[in-house]
């Protein structure tokens, strides 16, 4: 099994520790990674330019052409650029023209029939819930997980075609077969707020401690996020905004990956746990 791994921009600064736990507990599961310098998905500049946005990740999925593989990426905003950029190049044939006429100088092909994967997908469809049950050393019994979505991988469900944008299950089934308890709480599915984050923060952060209080509110011990953006504003974000950020009120958000590693097996330094801002320990 194999994939074109595309991290994102961010993940190298920002998040080093999802790196390295996707690409840790990947390689248990039987998943080879194909490593390419590529460029940003197009997300950050997506509202200022369609056309930049959807050639940065036209770019990208000629990479991947030249080996014939599939993308796989952890990063939520990064799979939903990168569909969209699918999208428009399929419907809109003058744009298509100009993006392979760009890609056609340094040699680059597109080929829009590769599929987009996130790291989610591959697991649950690729690996298989039974495969991951098979390799499970230490289950997480007892821990309460309040799954977050994400805006990007659900809609617009047409678009990135991840799960149901109203009831999906992906998350939840995935965090089950860990052993762990996944929580029902009423704010599971709305934005974390990273997307206003630097643009207006008071609502930034409004956003992000009603859903850190619904989640609190409906039994949850953590918050597990699978998505570059997402962890940022629930971790990094939090701990240096919110005045409460450490105290015992406050629900630690990690990775999946982190907690797909701690079930498989690995060590907290092994999936960066110590590297959250907001600490944990289970």
């Amino acid at each position: 099994m194999k994939f074109f791994y595309f991290p994102g921009c961010k993940v190298h600064q920002f998040m080093p520790q999802y790196d390295r736990s996707v690409q840790t507990v990947l390689s248990r599961l039987g998943v080879e990674l194909i490593h390419c310098d590529a460029n940003c998905c197009g997300y950050p500049v997506r509202h200022r330019s369609l056309m930049a946005s959807v050639y940065s990740a036209a770019r990208i999925l000629a990479l991947a052409s030249r080996g014939q593989t599939a993308i796989l990426t952890p990063c939520k905003c990064c799979y939903g650029n990168l569909k969209h950029a699918r999208y428009w190049l399929a419907k809109n044939e003058r744009m298509r023209r100009q993006v392979n006429g760009l890609l056609g100088e340094e040699g680059l092909v597109l080929d829009l029939s590769l599929p987009v994967r996130h790291l989610l997908s591959v697991l649950k469809e690729e690996v298989g819930i039974d495969a991951i049950k098979e390799n499970l050393a230490r289950p997480l019994l007892g821990l309460k997980v309040a799954a977050h979505y994400g805006c990007h991988a659900l809609r617009p469900s047409g678009v990135v075609a991840f799960d149901n944008p109203l009831a999906p299950t992906i998350f939840e089934e995935l965090v089950s077969v860990l052993g762990a308890t996944p929580v029902d709480w009423p704010l599971r599915l709305e934005c974390c707020g990273n997307p206003l984050w630097e643009k207006n923060n008071s609502l930034s952060l409004k956003l992000m401690q009603n859903k850190v209080d619904s989640a609190l509110g409906s039994g949850a011990d953590i918050l597990c996020t699978a998505c570059t953006y997402c962890q940022i504003q629930f971790d990094p974000v939090r701990f240096e905004t919110v005045p409460d950020a450490i105290t015992t009120r406050t629900l630690p958000s990690v990775l999946y990956s982190q907690l797909l590693g701690l079930a498989l097996g690995f060590n907290r330094s092994e999936m960066g746990l110590d590297q959250n801002a907001i600490r944990w320990d289970f």
